[in-house]
């Protein structure tokens, strides 16, 4: 191996080095272009990484370093494996003196731990093992071993020990298993050819009589009503309900949190908080003068004013919280069962919620002596990290404080476990159906806790394409995929069962990021980026598995420029392929027919990053990008502008072939300077006779909005996550206008078998 690796040009390690690491050697765009990854380019991701190779010594040096560590394992430290093709064997390798090739007296013991924490032992002696040689590695020799594989019979996570003993020599190692489905869950209600279809809506956006100025978790209940009683669907899909920093205009994106694994407080419920009954103090707050006229304010608003609907429910929120303490945590006599359902919750929980309360307590202490300091990067250095002793020394000093945001979240997870358990009672098939962000704000409380499963000095983007002539730098690290595997996948596992829970489907946003992601180097534009593969095989199984467990359907967001490889796995392994009618076209650029969408898919009209279909339809968003200053000049705008105008032919045409659109209807496209009754229902027709499984239309689509939720690279441009519904949620069923858009759509519902009748 090392004589190989001094015949090596230098370029040629570094091609190698990246290879390893996963960086490929090229990527096609969307033009059909192959752009290969250049020798600069792998240098800095590389060292972005750790692994220096300016100089054929570093470079040499940097391949024996990355041999020697991957062979100072035992064993693979995680196993991902299907559970009808089992491995034959658990391969390991154990280092020997370069004078004895052959190993003696080889004994080997395994501890399997299953996820109740019982514990299944086993023995081997040589005569159990298979060998297959030995492997040399710079100086070092190692004997390859393996034993008979345990054949487990139940899928799940479990923990292996092992343990080999040869003479005076002994290593062991603990390794990570998981054993998966082929396949991720589809419900009895999607089997054949079932079909269902709901509504999505950006729950801060909701508006009510009796909100605090943001869509919240008692609203979300009326909307299962509504949803199933008017408009007899089966699914109710959310925006991400990740926890954020709730600060404009920065930090309200729900696809940048600050945590994926918990959730934002503004989405609480106060009222309806059992202890909020018990808190005479919190109830005397809401009552007060002020905080109504405050309320009032705050549901009158046009858009969601985060800091003020944050800063007035925590206020609230610990009120309440105090009369948790007094009523059961610090009460005398014997423990309440609140107080030991927090406790199970905590415990449960572990070093994952302990982290995330940890960093609510200290950006809140340390923001309160210094409100200029606004993330954790200006913390004094000794808290910059958890595992500090001045970190360990704030948990205990601020122990109340902490419990406090672990207290929420409890509450948060009751509430919203209420409501899935509500949804499916009122005959819902699928009932809430989630969204899993690809991000994590920089300076979040994830990357604060984990900051050691990122690579800080890369931020995932996208390579120019039509979309971005220019390409895109999304401003957040990849994570470490070694890092990851080499505990097992084990923060991977917890954000996807984070996420799976109290809902019936999960959409993974930009689902790529499992099989590669386009990382650039810091302070590079995204043209000198490159695509790092991820290790899709493992992480699909997982997804799989986690799905099949919380009996979870799975929607892959495949949009983009998406290899057709990436989606034929994903259909065999039961991932529903998410199709948008503005991109579904043919070679020509026409749009394709309804029996052409695949049938495991979910379809719709847009994405919260797109124009609704009135805006769509009445160009509303070049308007808004023109007056963002997003366009280079007018002739860019008159270009955008022609292009949505033969789009616009193109869809016309197609729906009146079908006879989607009454006979009587003009074919000039100028006609319909915006988007009528019959092309309304010619487009949602269009969509529910489709095969997919899923149909969802946003409420923005329901109610023709002319404006989009989010509109990519702006911040203070546009109010980006804080638009509101056009109708309140009372109005949803007394409004004539707003109970004619639910009939058409429960019409088309009832027309194609969709339907989910009480």
């Amino acid at each position: 191996m090392k004589n190989h690796l001094f015949r090596l040009s230098h370029k040629q390690i570094i091609d190698e080095l990246a290879a390893s690491c996963g960086i490929e050697p090229e990527y096609r765009d969307n033009w059909g272009r192959t752009h290969p990854t250049t020798v600069e380019t792998k240098k800095k991701i590389l060292k972005a990484t750790g692994v220096v190779v300016d100089t054929p010594r570093q470079a040499k040096e940097a391949w024996l370093a990355r041999l020697e560590q991957r062979a100072s394992y035992l064993a693979e430290p995680a196993i991902v494996a299907s559970l009808s093709a089992l491995p034959k064997e658990l391969a390991f390798q154990l280092p020997l003196e370069v004078k004895r090739a052959v190993p003696e007296g080889l004994k080997v013991s395994l501890a399997i731990t299953d996820e109740q924490g019982v514990t299944q032992n086993f023995s081997y002696t040589q005569k159990d093992m298979s060998c297959s040689g030995t492997v040399q590695v710079a100086s070092r020799l190692y004997h390859r071993c393996g034993i008979p594989f345990p054949q487990l019979g139940a899928l799940g996570h479990y923990r292996f020990y092992l343990s080999v003993s040869m003479g005076d020599q002994h290593k062991s190692q603990t390794i990570s298993v998981a054993i998966c489905p082929e396949k991720a869950y589809i419900p009895p209600a999607l089997e054949g050819d079932r079909r269902t279809a709901g509504i999505a809506i950006s729950l801060y956006g909701v508006r009510s009589n009796k909100n605090w100025g943001i869509g919240d978790f008692g609203d979300l209940k009326e909307i299962v009503d509504w949803v199933a009683e008017d408009l007899h669907g089966g699914v109710i899909g959310i925006n991400p309900l990740h926890a954020t920093f709730n600060r404009t205009p920065f930090n309200t994106s729900p696809y940048l949190p600050m945590s994926r694994f918990y959730r934002n407080f503004i989405y609480l419920d106060v009222p309806a908080m059992e202890d909020y009954q018990d808190a005479p103090e919190a109830q005397a707050l809401v009552d007060a003068p002020k905080t109504q006229r405050l309320l009032s304010e705050l549901r009158a608003s046009d858009t969601v004013r985060y800091e003020q609907v944050a800063e007035l429910k925590q206020e609230v929120l610990k009120a309440v919280f105090q009369s948790f303490l007094k009523n059961h945590w610090n009460r005398t006599g014997g423990k309440t069962d609140r107080q030991k359902e927090l406790e199970e919750y905590i415990e449960g929980e572990d070093l994952l919620l302990d982290n995330f309360a940890t960093f609510c307590a200290l950006d809140s202490a340390i923001r309160s002596r210094d409100p200029e300091v606004w993330t954790w990067s200006q913390w004094p250095p000794e808290y910059q990290r958890p595992d500090t002793e001045a970190a360990r020394r704030f948990r205990q000093e601020y122990s109340q404080d902490i419990l406090f945001y672990k207290y929420i979240q409890w509450q948060l997870e009751k509430q919203l476990g209420q409501i899935q358990d509500y949804a499916k009672s009122r005959g819902m098939c699928i009932g809430l159906y989630h969204d899993l962000a690809l991000a994590i704000d920089r300076f979040s409380a994830d990357f604060w806790a984990y900051q050691d499963f990122f690579v800080s000095e890369l931020r995932v983007g996208a390579p120019p394409d039509a979309f971005s002539r220019h390409g895109q730098d999304w401003g957040f690290p990849p994570p470490d995929m070694e890092k990851f595997r080499e505990i097992g996948y084990d923060l991977f596992v917890k954000e996807i069962q984070k996420n799976c829970a109290f809902g019936g489907a999960l959409r993974i946003d930009h689902v790529m990021r499992f099989f590669h992601l386009y990382c650039i180097p810091e302070g590079e534009p995204p043209r000198k980026g490159a695509y790092v593969s991820q290790p899709f095989e493992d992480l699909l199984r997982i997804l799989a598995l986690e799905s099949v467990r919380n009996q979870v359907v799975i929607i892959g967001e495949d949009l983009g420029t998406v290899p057709a490889y990436i989606r034929d796995i994903l259909g065999e392994t039961n991932i529903f392929s998410y199709r948008l009618l503005y991109f579904e076209m043919d070679d020509q650029q026409g749009f394709i027919l309804p029996q052409d969408y695949p049938e495991l898919a979910l379809v719709t009209v847009t994405t919260h990053d797109l124009p609704t279909l009135a805006g769509f339809w009445t160009h509303r968003d070049i308007e808004v990008r023109k007056e963002a200053g997003m366009f280079d000049n007018e002739q860019a705008v008159m270009k955008a502008a022609a292009e949505r105008t033969a789009d616009k032919k193109r869809l016309l045409g197609l729906l009146q072939e079908l006879g989607l659109l009454p006979g009587d209807c003009s074919t000039d496209v100028n006609a319909y300077p915006e988007i009528t009754g019959e092309l309304h229902n010619a487009v949602v027709g269009f969509l529910a006779l489709t095969p997919a499984k899923l149909f969802i239309l946003s409420q923005e689509d329901l109610f023709k909005e002319t404006d989009q939720q989010n509109l990519p690279g702006t911040t203070a441009e546009y109010p980006n996550w804080s638009l509101k519904m056009k109708y309140t949620l009372e109005q949803l069923r007394k409004n004539p206008k707003a109970r004619t858009f639910c009939q058409m759509f429960r019409n088309w519902v009832d027309r194609s078998g969709r339907n989910n009748p009480l």
